[in-house]
């Protein structure tokens, strides 16, 4: 397995889980300092960095990009997938598209976590999940013929109305016309609904194809109750070789979380 730490450079999400923030460069030669593998970037849009900057800091940094986070396409322009204005849904499919083309430049796969939207009100979840089919069907068929995988992350029940664990998860992308998306075991949305997550990873299996690492109160592992050991065997146990990545507050400040996260991964998976 592989260490990763996120960097946002969207503003107007400061509050959320990521541990660095605003400046690539920085943050990517703390992280590279530290022995992480790769970092997860989250921008307002697919042109924020250019491919040549980014290119430069990879190899500049020997990190790779690990994932694109997509949720600026909601946070800042309010797209979904399940909008039930067309116009909408297609311009979340193309923000995501775009951020899938971007991703690809560096070979890393785009995330769609919040960009799945809710079931609205007055219309019924079938309706709901045939649109998320839909989406995700088509940026499958995007992502596959740029030479990477979709990602699809299942929410606790406060941010989403439509999966919210593991299990579910595997049903609805088993049920899609591509095979290039897979699900991003999140611990900390895990915490919320699953009844073992050990089991449901093991469950999941080779549907798994992102980890975000953050503890129970999605603070840096070791910073919570999360029975960190029991994941860590059963990621183990299903051959999981990819990314964990820390997704978590960077609590109590970027630099004391970053430490904190790369001292936990060596311990579990070092």
């Amino acid at each position: 397995m592989k260490s990763c730490v996120t960097i946002a450079l969207v503003s107007a999400i400061k509050t959320g889980p990521w541990i660095y923030w605003n400046d690539l460069e920085t943050s990517m030669a703390k992280a590279a300092a530290l022995g992480f593998d790769a970092v997860e970037l989250f921008t307002p849009a697919a042109d924020t960095v250019s491919l040549s900057l980014l290119t430069d800091l990879t190899h500049r940094y020997n990190l790779n990009v690990a994932a694109v986070g997509t949720g600026a396409g909601k946070v800042l322009y309010g797209l979904t997938l399940t909008d039930p204005d067309p116009q909408i849904r297609a311009s979340a499919i193309a923000f995501i598209g775009a951020m899938i083309s971007f991703g690809a430049t560096v070979g890393a796969p785009a995330i769609i976590g919040s960009m799945q939207g809710n079931v609205a009100p007055g219309i019924e979840k079938e309706q709901a999940l045939n649109w998320l089919a839909d989406g995700l069907s088509e940026l499958g068929q995007l992502a596959e013929s740029k030479g990477v995988k979709l990602i699809y992350e299942p929410l606790n029940r406060y941010e989403t109305n439509l999966i919210n664990d593991l299990n579910t998860g595997v049903e609805f992308i088993r049920a899609l016309p591509t095979r290039q998306v897979v699900l991003l075991a999140d611990l900390f949305h895990m915490n919320i609904e699953e009844q073992s997550l050990p089991e449901s990873i093991r469950a999941a299996g080779s549907y798994i194809g992102h980890v975000h690492f953050a503890d129970s109160n999605r603070r840096p592992i070791g910073l919570g109750h999360t029975a960190m050991e029991e994941v860590a065997t059963a990621l183990r146990e299903i051959g999981y070789t990819g990314y964990v990545s820390a997704e978590a507050f960077p609590y109590p400040n970027p630099d004391q979380a970053a430490r904190q996260t790369i001292q936990s991964f060596k311990m579990y998976f070092g």
